[in-house]
Parts: structure tokens; sequence; C-alpha cells
């Protein structure tokens, strides 16, 4: 059977004549009637390809044409329908966020890797946070704080100094940013059907960010995260190459 394949590629020249070459070589649909997407470019570009198919049934196999490309396989130009047929499946759920600004304003955004709540002035921001409706900690002084998936885990999270989660872990990485107090506050992690909520304490003086997977909104009082279930993003990597064998090693390195 003929797989049916929509190249799509990031704007930096490597990319595009990357994009060139393999249609050249495999022909291209539209994603919309594709069997397979690849995706050539970098972990950012890959996480704008999943929100931009997330209505599409076929599963994006991601080609490394970026910097660390955690979330790519290796860009080869050769064998690339084998590789398609013998590509393993990995289904990732992404957050949710709602996130309420100073004007009383609602916004909805989906993060595949993390929800992350910034400073946005020279004071640092207080936090209340909340998990299923109870109260869990008063106040959190700090840079910021953030709610990662474990495919997330090793991004931004992991740069805060929070925990890597192996890809099958039914859990979520609540880690702070440059915590001040709770001075030697390291976090939590929660089960994935939590529902987390961040008040911000004195918006006025002290204005807060929230971010989705870089879609962002100023000066936010309330910010809920819960994962959506309904949404699957499926990933394609090479046998032994998997979301799971890179969690696992990138803490040996």
């Amino acid at each position: 059977m003929t797989i049916r394949i929509a190249f799509l590629a990031s704007q930096t020249d490597v990319a595009q004549s990357a994009r060139d070459a393999m249609m050249a070589r495999y022909g291209t649909v539209a994603k919309e009637e594709a069997d397979v997407i690849v995706a050539l470019g970098g972990d950012g570009f890959m996480l704008s390809t999943l929100h931009e198919t997330t209505d599409l049934a076929a599963p994006v196999y991601g080609m490394n044409r970026g910097t660390i490309g955690f979330l790519m396989n290796e860009y080869n130009e050769s064998d690339l329908i084998a590789r398609l047929e013998a590509a393993q499946e990995e289904i990732i759920h992404p957050l949710t966020m709602q996130a309420i600004d100073q004007q009383g304003l609602e916004h909805h955004a989906l993060a595949i890797n993390e929800v992350s709540l910034l400073r946005a002035g020279p004071q640092a921001a207080r936090l209340r946070i909340s998990v299923d409706g109870r109260e869990r900690m008063a106040e959190l002084v700090c840079d910021g704080a953030l709610v990662a998936t474990p495919a997330g885990s090793t991004a931004y999270n992991y740069s805060a100094h929070g925990p890597i989660l192996p890809i099958g872990s039914d859990v979520l990485a609540l880690t702070p940013i440059a915590a001040f107090r709770p001075r030697r506050w390291r976090g939590a992690l929660l089960p994935s059907n939590a529902r987390v909520q961040f008040d911000v304490l004195e918006a006025d003086k002290r204005p807060v960010m929230a971010d989705a997977d870089s879609v962002s909104f100023a000066n936010v009082v309330r910010v809920e995260i819960s994962t959506q279930r309904k949404i699957r993003h499926k990933i394609l990597f090479d046998p032994g190459h998997g979301l799971e064998e890179r969690l696992i090693s990138e803490q040996f390195t």
C-alpha cells in the first residue's frame, strides 16, 4: 500500500531545502489527505505542527532540521517509507489552560509541553496554589511556576530543576521557577487528572503572564490547568528511539 505523505517544514533554509528534496523523492499531498505527516524542523516546529494538526487523524513523524530535536527522528533522505512502516507510535495528551485576566476576559489554550506563569515586572510574583479545589500553598513567592506533561518534562521544567517524568507515567510536574519563599520548595508530582489553579496575589503590583507552549496572555489573575484527555496527539519514532528511551537517556547525560 502506498503511504501518502504530507511534508511540512519550518522557515529555516535547511528545513526548506530538506522539504524540497523529500518532495522530489517521495511526492507530497495536502496534510488533510495524508496517512502520515512528516515535520522537518526542530522541537518548536514539531509542537506547532502538533497543534496545527490536532483535528487530523494522521500521526506526525518528525525529522530533525533544528538544534536539539528531542521530539524528532534523525534526518535521512533514504528509506523513509521503510522507516515510517516500522515506526512506533506514542500518544500524548495536552494540557488545557483557562486564564482570566484583570479585565475579566477568559482565555483558552492548549499545551503539549507545559503551562507556565511568569512574573512580568521587576518584583517577584506571589501565587496561591490549589489542587482539585483544595488550597495547597497559601503563598509562593517566585519568578514563576509551571505545570509540565511527561513529554514536556525535559524542556523548561528540567531547566527549572523539575523532575524528568517517564512518558508512560500518569503524573504531572508542578515546578517553581526561582522560588524565594518557601525557599527550598522544589515542587510536587500530581496525578494527571488533577486540576491545578493558580491565583495571582497583588496582581496590580506584581503582574504575571501565562504561557501555554508560547501562546501568552498578559496580566492574568487566575489560571486553571488540567489534562485534556479528549485530544490524542500521535507521534511516530524510529524503533528504539521513542520518547521513553529519550527520557531515560536524558537522565544519564
